[in-house]
């Protein structure tokens, strides 16, 4: 296995499907050996992308270099590209060896190559007592693994994976998650990464491409995306609970506060996340006044459900002593630091002064 990353860079590119724009001019780069993952809700376009820079599907503008060829119109077949889908996609009569060595079998790789390629993957995978077993006499953490050798051991530069763990329960997900940043560092090869859960993209990705009906949201570092939102949709996906917005009537801020584009108070959003919010904090620099609607246990901290005299609804996490009951009037706070400034008619991030 010597495989070594290749470069990815996506340009302008578009998708339609008749009279109906699926993908619109997105654009996106990852440096050989990273990964990168496209992150977003059902139907916003991430898995169209991994179709068409998989080969699988034909686009309908723009282009995609690999390796800095672009490949927009080249056979799947010729892109040597890994694929790893949502469903593991495994022969049922073979054996997890024939099942991983398939594709060597398939291009006719002599076999004491192929032999040795395959003891190889299935050690790095921890499969080596399984090879004489059958898909369905493992469990499905050992079948994804085995998905993951299969593309693995054909020694590809460029790996897509489509939601591979999405049929996982939480603990295994977190388990082949790790394996799967693991094997990214240590074999150099590059990957793309398809989900939906924020976690997934966080904790694994060097870059991610927040995609929104079609169109990418904001690409950035995990970091980037969580402390520096471009938007309303990327607040409002990032974080757990996500970050809170504010309406500005809600909102006791500085009278210095001073939007840099020159709107006015009743023209913003007020955006902070429940972290950064304490209760009855004192004399911090912007304040809400609210009720308490529930609470939620969550073992760390307490989950503070408010209600603002407006209607809108935000989250406090809330340690330490002093748990509020539901129905009493309470001052969330928080510091001048914590807040993010959003215009109402776009949603687009704000600087401002104070």
């Amino acid at each position: 296995m010597s495989a070594a990353g290749v470069s990815l860079e996506v340009a302008s590119l578009a998708k339609s499907w008749g009279a109906v724009e699926v993908l619109r001019d997105v654009n996106f780069s990852i440096e050989p050996g990273g990964f990168l993952t496209l992150l977003g809700p059902s139907g916003c376009g991430k898995s169209t992308i991994l179709r068409l820079v998989s080969g699988l599907d034909e686009v309908s503008g723009g282009q995609i270099l690999i390796g800095g060829k672009d490949v927009a119109r080249t056979p799947a077949a010729e892109r040597n590209i890994g694929m790893v889908f949502q469903n593991y996609a495994l022969f049922p009569h073979m054996t997890i060896a024939e099942n991983i060595s398939y594709g060597l079998k398939v291009r006719k790789v002599p076999k004491a190559e192929k032999e040795k390629a395959m003891a190889r993957v299935a050690e790095l995978m921890a499969l080596g007592k399984l090879l004489d077993r059958k898909p369905a006499q493992l469990s499905g953490g050992q079948q994804q693994r085995v998905a993951l050798a299969r593309v693995l051991v054909s020694d590809r530069p460029l790996v897509l994976m489509d939601e591979p763990l999405s049929n996982l329960d939480a603990k295994l997900r977190v388990e082949i998650r790790s394996e799967i940043r693991s094997l990214n560092k240590k074999l150099g090869i590059t990957v793309v990464y398809v989900t939906h859960d924020q976690s997934e993209a966080l904790s694994m990705s060097d870059k991610v491409v927040l995609m929104n009906a079609g169109e990418v949201s904001q690409v950035g570092t995990p970091k980037e995306l969580y402390d520096r939102p471009a938007n309303t949709f990327a607040a409002g996906f990032i974080g757990t609970p996500p970050m809170n917005l504010l309406q500005a009537q809600d909102v006791q801020a500085p009278a210095t506060l001073a939007p840099a584009n020159g709107a006015g108070k009743s023209d913003v959003l007020f955006g902070v996340r429940p972290e950064s919010l304490g209760l009855d904090a004192g004399d911090a620099g912007f304040s809400v006044n609210a009720r308490v609607e529930s609470l939620e246990y969550e073992g760390k901290v307490f989950l503070v459900h408010l209600i603002t005299p407006s209607g809108t609804r935000f989250v406090v996490a809330h340690s330490g002593d002093g748990v509020p009951e539901e129905g009493s009037e309470v001052t969330a706070n928080w510091p001048d630091a914590a807040t993010h400034l959003f215009d109402k008619s776009d949603g687009a991030s704000m600087d401002f002064a104070l």
